[in-house]
């Protein structure tokens, strides 16, 4: 497991003298002139609550205008399949301008708690720096413990060349008097990511049944969906903004009638920023051109049972997590060669904006423009087959919005941690 370049030679821990024990009856608020700090993570394993027990020599507060220091968590997964924290230190205030960032790897292998721990070891080391300045200083100590002398350092050999391969299933099955079915899920994958060169291959399927008794007629109503899919990706590094690579896919799907598609082609991307810098920021523009091949389940509204259609597609993506909050937004193009008014236009936002002290504005919206229906079936749908939205109907648009607000209110502190009657124990 990855840790910061201090503990890579020595395990140190931060604490406060004199020891206390803290896992039972946390501290109230260490005092008015410590180090005041919020924290802002929606990473995975990022446990506030084991954070606040365990480090509690700086004040927590609940909002970001209280803090001295803004604590900023993001992360994204590794190539191993593993998590890759980017903790970044922001002063606020009297400690405007003053900044830090550490880095924390997880292991794939590691559990949560492990993972915990290393977060929490790598908040603490980057919390000093800030500390040190303040009247709680003097009463920090650091503990050395060193390494073992029996262990050799020597370069770790992968027998795998850094190939990570998962594979999973699973199964429901569910029913009533009337009604019974059952869906099975599988997927396998294999990947290998490094510096300069990246390999995502995957394999997924999706089968589910389900049967429906008529009294009054004395028939039973069939539903099978079938969907299985199959992509494969390989991306080379050019320069820390630049990456080409190629792509195929291959599916079949009931609802989209299509008894097989393969698709193929190359693809380009540049990044604004360094990409480096993607758990923060990232303006993505990527360009494919591909070849598609379709057979269809049943002859569709042109007259055709398979077909092989030229396109290209146009990709626009930023991603931004900042201090005010953070936002997702993508706009593809996708064009047809065949006929250039066949075409289909998706967006995507997602937004969490911190209006002001304790309000923040929530978003999620996506619209699809779609005139690219060229795949739907002559023949017209069944009562059944609409209602179970086993077919897709011919439409020119689709939409999904969803706008919140949430607003937090009273005592500043954060600090204080009680377990006691939470809904975690009734599970």
């Amino acid at each position: 497991m990855y840790r910061p370049p201090l503990a890579a030679i020595a395990l140190a821990a931060v604490s406060l003298a004199p020891a206390t024990v803290r896992a039972q009856v946390p501290e109230p608020p260490v005092a008015p002139q410590a180090l005041s700090v919020f924290m802002d993570c929606n990473a995975h394993n990022c446990d506030s609550e084991h954070f606040r027990r365990e480090i509690t020599w700086v004040n927590w507060m609940r909002d970001r205008q209280d803090g001295d220091l803004h604590l900023l968590i993001t992360s994204q997964e590794t190539g191993g399949g593993g998590t890759h924290y980017t903790l970044d230190y922001l002063g606020r205030g009297s400690l405007e301008g003053m900044e830090k960032s550490l880095s924390y790897v997880s292991d794939p292998n590691d559990t949560d708690a492990e993972v915990r721990e290393g977060l929490t070891q790598t908040i603490a080391l980057g919390l000093v720096q800030f500390v040190e300045t303040t009247p709680v200083a003097p009463r920090l100590r650091v503990v050395y413990t060193p390494l073992e002398t029996s262990v050799i350092q020597r370069e770790e050999r992968d027998p795998w060349n850094l190939w990570v391969f998962r594979l999973g299933a699973d199964a429901s099955f569910d029913g009533e008097a009337q009604e019974r079915g059952f869906s099975v899920e599988t997927y396998v994958s294999a990947d290998r990511v490094s510096e300069d060169l990246k390999i995502n291959f995957g394999v997924s399927g999706d089968y589910s049944r389900d049967e429906f008794d008529d009294l009054e007629e004395g028939e039973t109503y069939v539903d099978i969906s079938e969907d299985y899919s199959a992509d494969f990706l390989v991306a080379w590094s050019l320069t820390d903004r630049w990456s080409l690579g190629g792509k195929a896919e291959a599916d079949r799907s009931t609802y989209l009638n299509r008894d097989l598609g393969i698709a193929v082609g190359p693809t380009v991307e540049f990044n604004i920023f360094p990409y480096r810098e993607s758990t923060r920021r990232s303006l993505t523009f990527r360009y494919s051109i591909e070849f598609a091949s379709f057979n269809y389940e049943q002859e569709t509204v042109e007259g055709k049972l398979s077909e092989i259609l030229p396109r290209h597609s146009f990709v626009i993506a930023a991603a931004v997590q900042q201090p005010w909050g953070e936002i997702f937004g993508s706009i593809e193009g996708i064009q047809y060669f065949h006929d250039l008014a066949t075409h289909r236009i998706n967006t995507n936002v997602n937004l969490e904006y911190r209006l002001f002290r304790g309000l923040s504005l929530d978003i999620e919206a996506r619209f699809s423009r779609i005139k690219d229906q060229f795949y739907l079936p002559a023949e017209d749908l069944t009562q059944e087959e609409i209602l179970l939205q086993r077919r897709q109907r011919e439409t020119n648009f689709r939409y999904d919005i969803g706008i919140g607000f949430s607003y937090r209110f009273g005592s500043k502190f954060a600090n204080i941690v009680n377990p006691r009657m939470s809904s975690q124990h009734w599970h």
